[in-house]
């Protein structure tokens, strides 16, 4: 079982770099075209040279911001300024005017 381990090693990151191709907006690769990504990744998959350089030179730099500075993310609500003075909004609406 063991000498199988890194033939299956081999094939997750081949399949891993592929699919994470796949599902990169075209505008977000770097470097070459995404039709050419994919056949690097799949032509020298096998010796790890394709998923490899996917993954240093071609998949998208990831921000260390996170969530908070992509814009269209979906956010907490108790994380949202925005939702967070809407609900000041709401109660203000709902509190019965003292005459």
């Amino acid at each position: 079982m063991l000498r199988y381990l890194p033939f299956l090693l081999v094939l997750a990151l081949w399949i891993y770099a592929f699919v994470d191709c796949l599902n990169t907006p075209e505008e977000d690769v770097r470097g070459m075209p995404k039709l050419a990504w994919v056949f690097v990744i799949l032509l020298f998959g096998e010796v790890l040279v394709g998923p490899i350089a996917w993954l240093i030179a071609g998949r998208p730099r990831r921000t260390a911001g996170g969530a908070a500075e992509t814009p269209g993310r979906w956010i907490a609500p108790d994380d949202n300024p925005e939702f967070l003075k809407s609900l000041n909004k709401d109660d203000l609406k709902d509190d019965p005017k003292p005459e």
